[in-house]
Parts: structure tokens; sequence; C-alpha cells
């Protein structure tokens, strides 16, 4: 089989196992790397993955190679697709950094904010020798969910989903070896515009810390996009978003507004955030998350809001209202978010200027 038919995808939860069976169905050669094994166990004993996707491709994925090796995950594959929450990025990095090739091509699967930066300082970090292009989707691509051991069922496939590479003068390569398998990747930018364009970033932290005695005392029975935005709630998310707005354009940078960005992905409209997201027919019956100890914050904190704080604090803007929701998560998980997430200094960009940071992400050139 030709080398552009070998992926290895790097991570078996609710977005690994769908996107692994599924690329298998499409007649690719699927290497499935997982860290723990015992998570993959039945996967590798049955040989692939139940794919459910009503309306699309579903069957049985029957996988090339399933292992709990970076190594001969890396070795199978020169596209990798890392499937994994952005808090193991900075793990996997480590745990791949002897073995990346020059020729391999790594999608992170989506970056967050920072992911690319955070993977590329880590692996200078460990002395990687070679140098291969790391990119970032602004997305995941799917809408998936884990079934049991072996089973995953697809939701919905988006559209149209931005991808950067660091450089950004790479993009190109990362997409003529991705459209080999999804065509739906478009050129973003640099893994700047990926980064300050995360919605999960506005939408998911503070919506549900402001919902957060709702929460704990309903155990999310409620619509959390609908019930839990209310006009106050909303009014919040703008701040912050014209924060986040704000750092991108200090950077020189055009990022879309949450109102441009619900318009684009659902043809959501209105006069503010509160009558957009109440217009938007898909947040409907989605509930709240059952607890405070959920992604929307364990992860989206550290990984979203600190490195856009982080920048704006380095290049000159206010980001109060983004700091004030990282400040109330350390105090409602008992933990420092500012120690664990991605600062500029984690990033390896905390020297560069705002010229400089551009040069760096568009050429990965460094004065």
């Amino acid at each position: 089989m030709t080398e552009e038919n070998k992926i290895t995808v790097i991570g078996a939860g609710n977005g690994g196992k769908a996107m692994a069976a599924h690329m298998a169905l499409l007649g690719k050669q699927v290497t499935l790397c997982n860290r723990t094994y015992s998570h993959i166990a039945v996967i590798a004993e049955r040989g692939g993955i139940d794919l459910d996707y009503p309306g699309g491709l579903s069957g049985f994925g029957k996988l090339a190679k399933v292992t709990d090796s970076i190594e001969e995950g890396l070795k199978e594959s020169r596209l990798i697709m890392v499937v994994v929450p952005s808090t193991g990025h900075r793990d996997i990095a480590t745990a791949a950094a002897p073995y990346l090739r020059d020729d391999h091509i790594v999608v992170l699967h989506p970056g967050r904010t920072g992911g690319a930066l955070e993977f590329n300082a880590t692996l200078k970090a460990e002395g990687c020798k070679t140098r291969p292009i790391i990119s970032e989707a602004e997305t995941f691509i799917f809408a998936s969910r884990s079934e049991g051991p072996s089973e995953a069922r697809l939701f919905r496939i988006k559209e149209s989903v931005p991808v950067a590479a660091l450089p950004a003068n790479r993009t190109q390569e990362v997409l003529d070896a991705i459209h080999t398998v999804y065509p739906q990747y478009i050129h973003g930018g640099n893994v700047l515009n990926t980064g300050l364009n995360n919605m999960g970033a506005i939408f998911h932290p503070a919506l549900a810390m402001l919902n957060t005695g709702w929460i704990e005392a309903t155990h999310g029975d409620f619509e959390f996009y609908i019930d839990g935005v209310t006009p106050s709630v909303a009014k919040v998310l703008e701040v912050l978003d014209r924060e986040r707005v704000t750092v991108a354009s200090a950077l020189g940078l055009r990022a879309r507004t949450g109102l441009e960005w619900l318009e684009l992905a659902y043809d959501a409209r209105g006069e503010n955030l509160y009558e957009a997201m109440h217009n938007q027919s898909g947040y409907y019956g989605i509930k709240a998350p059952p607890t405070m100890n959920h992604r929307y914050l364990t992860e989206e904190i550290p990984m979203s809001l600190v490195p856009i704080a982080s920048l704006g604090e380095r290049y000159g803007v206010s980001v109060r209202g983004i700091d004030s929701i990282i400040r109330l998560g350390c105090l409602m998980h008992n933990t420092d978010y500012w120690r664990k997430g991605r600062t500029v200094e984690k990033l390896g960009i905390s020297d560069m200027s705002i010229e400089e940071l551009t040069k760096f992400v568009e050429t990965g050139e460094r004065d």
C-alpha cells in the first residue's frame, strides 16, 4: 500500500476511535496508537472498531495495527493524527520526540490555543533532532462519541475545518496529505489564527461557571446553551469575546467574533450573543455538563483561556474578564491553572516581539 494510504491515529477516545474506524472504512491502512493498552485491548483482539454513522459510512473498520508503542505508531505512517485532549499534547510530544522524522506531518485535532506552539517547544526542549511539520486544526472535524470498548458513533462531519502548520509556509503540504482522506480541511492562515479563533474558549468555561449552582443542583439537567444563556450571562460572554478578538488584533490578526462564527457555522443570527445563541436550533436539547469537573473547565481553562490571557498580558491587551474566569476556576478546583496552562513561556515565544512572532509562525525562522 502506498505511503499516502498509511495513517496513524494517536488517541482512542471519542474522537480517535471514530476517526480511525472511519478512515479504515474509506480504505486507508490505519494504525491506532494509545498510551494505555487496556483502553485498546478489545480493539486489538477484534482487529478493528465498529462505526455507526447514520446516513453515512457504517460498518467494521479493520485496522492495520493497534499498539501502545509510540515508536511503532510513528514508524508506520507519514501522516500522524493526534486526537487526544489538549492537556495531553505535551506528553505526546515528549514521547514522540525520539522517533519523529523530517517527513512526518503531525496534525493536532484540535490544537485549542497554542497547541502547535507547545508541541514544537516541547520537541525542542526534548532535544528532537528532526524537523517534522507540526500543525493544528481549529476544531475537531467530527461530532462523535464512544459507544463501547470497540464501538464508536459518528453524528456529523463538519463541512469546513481550518488547519494551519507551524510554519504557515508548509500548510499546503499538510493539506495535500490530509486531503487524501478529508477534503473538508481548508487553509487556516497560521497557528495564531487557528488558536485565537477557538470559540470553545468563550462558550464553554464561563458559561459553565456562571451556571455552577444550577449544574450542581440538577447534575446538568437543563439546556446548556439555551436555559444557561440568560441576557446577563451573554453579556459576560461578549466581554470575553471582545478581549479575545482584541488580543488577535494586537497581533495583526482579524479573528471572527462570536456573532460571526454563529452565522458562519450555523446560519444563526441576532443583534447580540443572547439572540444569536437562542436562534441556533442545534443548541436546543444539549444538556449542561453533569459536574463542574468537566473538560469545559479542566481542559479549556489551561489550554484555551490561559494562552489567550498570557498573549494579552505579553502584548499589552487588557484581559481582565478572561483572567477573572481563570482565577475563579483556580479557586473552584483548588488548582493553579496559570501554572498548568499554556503561558507564552511554555509556548517558547515569551522573548519575541510581535514582528518576530509573526515571522516565526509564518516561516519558522527566529531572529
